[in-house]
């Protein structure tokens, strides 16, 4: 149900003339509008702003079948944020009398329940094939819509801008905070060999015997992932059981680093965020411009498979965990 989000679909434009009312509703307390829709409100402004086609809406919805009263969907279970309220922009009614068109009666702060056809909406507002076999063909649904807030075309636009800005000055803090803290782990922890052209710093600590990998083979390691604070965010160990992985389908630092070493050598991989995860990150664990410290052990190597050549970067929770 969580398709509900998509109310917006498509169909015929309806003009506001066509939503005044008839009175003749034949469900007890709901007033009829001229295009069908079956209407209640608990609240309701008048004289505020009606939302409108290219708006911003935010509102809550319970939606249950008519008759029985059962739960078809409720907000509070499909809200991304857990708020309870769905976000999207209001456009064109998916048919006569839909819940876009009931929404276009209400102004913010409005809360108001709405009675409309079962097979329209799922068929039509919700794009699906058949109707559910728990919902009646025939049937009506009964709708209660809490209007939060509702934004104009313009409103949106500049809250995007902002959001955008906002974002952009976090960037540029946290890509300025980078070297400094880079610097400050190289300091504290007495590393002074000096990083290739990339920025990548590789420190051996135990080493290994024979030829070193090429980019197109396929490895075999055990390695623990760390930020600059010690933060672990992935282990082979921890696992229990290494990763292999053709190397040209990982994180620029790590197809460098690892050609570094040969059959059982271990080493350290500092590797700065612009060979890493960048300003992205990657997941809730590698947050934008985070340097990233890799202790690794090279196991063994072989030549991949030639469909497995291909350069495809992967993030830390794609089953290899670098």
């Amino acid at each position: 149900m969580n398709k509900l989000i998509l109310l917006s679909s498509t169909a015929l434009a309806i003009g506001f003339s066509a939503c005044k009312s008839d009175g003749n509703s034949a469900f007890d307390g709901y007033t009829r509008t001229e295009n069908g829709l079956h209407y209640k409100f608990f609240k309701h402004n008048e004289k505020d702003t009606l939302a409108k086609d290219g708006d911003g809406v935010v509102f809550s919805y319970v939606i249950k079948t008519e008759k029985t009263d059962s739960l078809v969907v409720d907000s509070k279970a499909q809200s991304q944020d857990g708020s309870g309220f769905t976000r999207f922009m209001l456009k064109k009614s998916s048919f006569v009398g839909s819940l876009e068109d009931g929404m276009k009666l209400m102004a913010k702060g409005d809360s108001a329940s709405f009675i409309i056809p079962a097979d329209s909406f799922f068929l039509k507002t919700m794009g699906m094939n058949e109707l559910p076999k728990s919902i009646a063909k025939g049937s009506f649904l009964r709708a209660i819509i809490v209007m939060k807030d509702i934004l104009s075309a313009k409103q949106i636009e500049e809250n995007q801008k902002k959001q955008m800005a906002e974002r952009e000055i976090m960037m540029k803090e946290a890509e300025g905070k980078e070297k400094t803290e880079f610097d400050a782990y190289l300091a504290e922890n007495k590393i002074t060999t000096k990083p290739t052209e990339s920025g990548l710093i590789y420190v051996e600590t135990k080493k290994g015997n024979g030829k070193h990998p090429k980019a197109t083979d396929m490895v075999t390691v055990h390695y623990t992932g760390t930020l600059l604070n010690g933060t672990k965010f992935d282990s082979s160990l921890d696992r229990g059981q290494p990763a292999e992985f053709p190397l040209n389908q990982v994180i620029p630092g790590w197809t460098e680093g690892i050609q570094l070493m040969s059959k059982g050598s271990k080493g350290k991989l500092i590797i700065p965020s612009k060979i890493g995860y960048g300003a992205q990150g990657a997941g809730e664990k590698i947050p934008p411009f985070a340097p990233l410290v890799f202790e690794v052990e090279l196991l063994d190597f072989k030549e991949a498979p030639a469909q497995q050549q291909m350069p495809q970067q992967h993030g830390p929770n794609d089953g290899h965990g670098h």
